[in-house]
């Protein structure tokens, strides 16, 4: 991307406006424990100590809107606590400028590092660097820091209590997190329906899995339909992707087609059922037409038993129909996957119907449940941070980079702030430090957007205070009202939240006895200021993501090969400790893949281009790749049972592939060509299609499809520039005829009076309107 298209897209996602739904009680919440602390202190102290002790509550309440899955009580003490850390720090150090300046930058560089916890761990960190900034220009002794440090704490420690004594939507955020992964598998078999290899975002089962999670107290309160359904959502999705494939499940034409189809928007219906449920906490409702589509005779079945009772049952060799299953159309590998598929969406509707009576009848040990994944304490996870911390102490490290920039940017905007304005010169760290994140585009993209909602913040402020006057207790009722306006927009977009900020500051000062006019034009300039210093520093100390791209998709070969060879060890010999080898392989396959997206999407608004990769050749890759795992998630669906019959075959080929994999890892970032020469000789050695049974045809199946796909790969990346210049053309051409040939077609239609419509709407599933991290953060 060049840097004119860069700033233009800066510009578009800094000023841009979400529709997201917003959280009115939650808001007035949080803006009523920003009111109890400032009118205590306006009552019992003065506006000026008031206006400081707001500080803390304010902080704290926007803590509380992170993405986080601990408690949000939890949330706004440990925000609390932290900002009091950094007042009585800067208190006593703000006596000496060269000490403190000493211990701006370790504090910032701390806050910097704090972000190898994750996003919510940085953005509350960065909060107490600001918090440090502003607090040491109220002139006291060191009583009076500890006395400010208490304040600031009692103000996370109202917000907890408020949230303890109000709560709204408990367990809420579980609850959506949960249904968001029905929705998205639900929405997932809608569109296998009418394209057989769609893909797949698993985002939201990796953000469902992070929501399990829990604390041991948060263990004791859980609903009992969030515990124990999310594998439900993890093992259908390869169903339903097994059913529509045209290789391993029903024909691409035909009887069965029509059939999987049906199954498929069943499913679908029913997945949707249960998300609604789940979120609502309430009985999942199905029409009995699906549940009519949903009936399905297993094979093997010649009673005509529902298959929830024989789903564990093995097919015949031949697939054959016998008996009452001759009603049922699908055959083979084909009927294997629907029975499996209606086996898991029957759990599912009992999970979503009677979950109390499930989780009554796992404690008296009538079912196995999954175990609780636990989530340390804050106590306990302070050793997990530090480990964190210190993986990220290397020279390539994002992190490491944005701690390093906080630390320089911080005392010299201190510094220069102080000398244009001495009174207000903090605004030049404050606006950087909160800006400032571990990628490019967000650092501008906040940079545009805090000066923009700045201007808007300061210039409503003003009107206001121009028309009203007000005197210490009006203006603390209005900056009350921003704080809540402020947080009833903050997932909408940070321009947005940031004009309401402002506009709080401004009253704040103006309870304070200071004049708007002498805050208004330091407050604008100074954070233009800031801005521009958090920009440079990022040109100065980048930490660009397209030269590491190599280096991620070699990671995501290597995590999906294993992944791959885990699922065919499986057939050879099928065991307990090959399906959890199964389960941590595709997890780690996830993870590899969650890293590439964020790594390409972070390249491709970088004004910086990989000489070894372009995007076109980044992109057939990663479709190779992805290719490569969604072969052998076909093949999870047909595991084989504990006492299920092996296929020696199996073995070698899932050496072969892993071997391979592994070594084109290290050839992918060396720039070689990727060979597969053991995993060719694996499958010529298997013997033919005509051999083995249903079992063994689909594995050699599922074999063949992964062989296709490293090929894929290596025509990816294994191309001279100049064929890679005549591909580009050829794209480019074809995409060009086919625009072509749609507009003239479509003027046809026009000129004809035929309308031409596609395949009929289907109906629109559930959405997940709740929260979502502000910008910046990361899901």
């Amino acid at each position: 991307m060049t840097w004119l298209r860069a700033l233009r897209e800066i510009l578009r996602t800094g000023l841009a406006i979400e529709r997201k739904r917003l959280e009115p009680l939650v808001a007035i919440r949080a803006a009523a424990g920003v009111a109890i602390v400032l009118g205590l202190s306006l009552w019992l102290v003065s506006p000026a100590y008031a206006a400081s002790s707001a500080l803390g509550a304010f902080s704290a309440g926007t803590a509380t809107f992170q993405r986080s899955w601990r408690p949000r009580k939890v949330i706004a003490l440990a925000a609390g606590a932290g900002l009091a850390v950094s007042t009585f720090l800067g208190y006593v150090a703000a006596g000496n400028v060269v000490t403190f300046l000493l211990l701006l930058a370790l504090w910032s560089f701390l806050a910097g590092m704090a972000w190898a916890a994750g996003p919510t761990a940085g953005i509350v960190s960065t909060a107490t660097v600001a918090a440090m900034l502003v607090t040491i220009t109220l002139p006291g002794s060191l009583v009076q820091a500890v006395e400010h440090a208490v304040v600031i704490f009692l103000g996370g420690v109202v917000q907890a209590t408020l949230i303890l004594l109000f709560p709204v939507r408990r367990w809420g955020a579980h609850r959506d997190a949960l249904a968001d992964a029905f929705a998205a598998v639900a929405d997932y078999a809608r569109r296998l329906r009418h394209d057989p290899t769609a893909p797949f975002d698993p985002g939201a089962l990796m953000t469902a899995r992070e929501a399990a999670a829990v604390t041991p107290l948060q263990a004791r309160h859980r609903p009992p339909a969030l515990h124990g359904t999310r594998g439900l959502a993890e093992r259908i999705r390869p169903a339903v992707a097994s059913l529509a494939d045209p290789a391993l499940g029903a024909p691409a034409d035909g009887p069965q087609r029509d059939r999987a189809r049906e199954l498929l928007g069943a499913a679908a219906d029913v997945l949707d059922a249960a998300a609604r449920a789940i979120r609502r906490g309430t009985r999942a409702e199905v029409p009995p037409r699906v549940m009519d589509v949903l009936r399905i005779a297993p094979a093997g079945a010649a009673d005509g038993t529902d298959a929830v009772d024989q789903a564990n049952r093995r097919p015949e060799a031949d697939g054959a129909p016998t008996g009452a299953e001759a009603d049922e159309v699908l055959r083979g590998a084909a009927r294997q996957a629907a029975v499996r598929l209606v086996t898991l969406l029957r759990e599912v509707l009992e999970v979503a119907e009677c979950g109390e009576r499930r989780a009554a009848r796992a404690e008296d040990g009538e079912s196995a449940e999954t175990p609780f994944r636990m989530r340390p304490t804050l106590i306990r996870v302070l050793p997990v941070v530090l480990r964190e911390m210190r993986r990220e102490l290397r020279p390539d490290s994002t992190v490491l980079r944005h701690a390093l920039r906080l630390a320089v940017v911080a005392p010299v905007g201190y510094l220069v702030g102080g000398l244009l304005s001495p009174g207000h010169g903090y605004w030049v760290p404050i606006a950087a430090v909160l800006v400032m994140r571990p990628d490019f585009h967000q650092t501008y993209a906040r940079a545009v957007a805090r000066f923009a909602g700045t201007l808007v913040g300061v210039a409503l402020a003003t009107g206001v205070v121009q028309l009203t006057s007000p005197d210490a207790y009006l203006s603390g009722g209005l900056a009350v009202v921003s704080a809540a306006l402020s947080y009833l927009v903050m997932r909408t977009g940070y321009a947005v939240s940031q004009a309401f900020t402002a506009a709080y500051v401004v009253f704040l000062l103006g309870m304070g006895g200071e004049e708007w006019d002498q805050t208004v034009p330091d407050r604008v300039l100074l954070t233009l200021l800031g801005g521009i210093l958090a920009m440079l520093a990022y040109l100065v100390y980048p930490a660009w993501e397209t030269p590491r791209l190599l280096d991620r998709l070699a990671d995501r070969l290597a995590a999906n090969g294993r992944y791959a060879a885990a699922v065919v060890r499986s057939y050879a010999k099928p065991s307990a400790q090959g399906f959890a080898d199964v389960r941590k392989a595709l997890l780690d396959s996830r993870e590899a893949d969650a890293d590439w997206d964020e790594a390409f999407d972070r390249a491709k608004q970088e004004p910086v281009r990989h000489r070894g990769l372009n995007r076109r050749e980044a992109e057939d890759a990663a479709e190779a790749i992805r290719a490569l795992g969604r072969a052998a998630m076909l093949l999870e669906t047909h595991l084989p049972t504990r006492d299920g019959p092996p296929v020696p075959e199996a073995a070698l080929f899932a050496e072969a592939v892993e071997a391979d994999t592994a070594q084109a890892a290290r050839d992918v970032r060396a720039r070689r060509n990727p060979e597969w020469d053991r995993v060719e000789k694996a499958l010529d050695a298997w013997e033919g299609d005509d051999g083995g049974g249903v079992q063994e045809r689909v594995v050699r199946r599922g074999a063949e499809l992964q062989l296709r796909a490293l090929e894929d790969l290596t025509t990816a990346v294994d191309r001279t520039p100049l064929e890679r210049d005549v591909d580009s053309a050829v794209r480019e051409h074809r995409a060009r005829a086919a625009e072509a040939e749609k507009a003239d077609r479509a003027g046809k239609d026009v000129a004809g009076g035929t309308g031409r419509f596609g395949p009929p709407s289907e109906p629109r599933r559930e959405r997940d309107e709740d929260t979502a991290p502000p910008p910046g953060s990361r899901s």
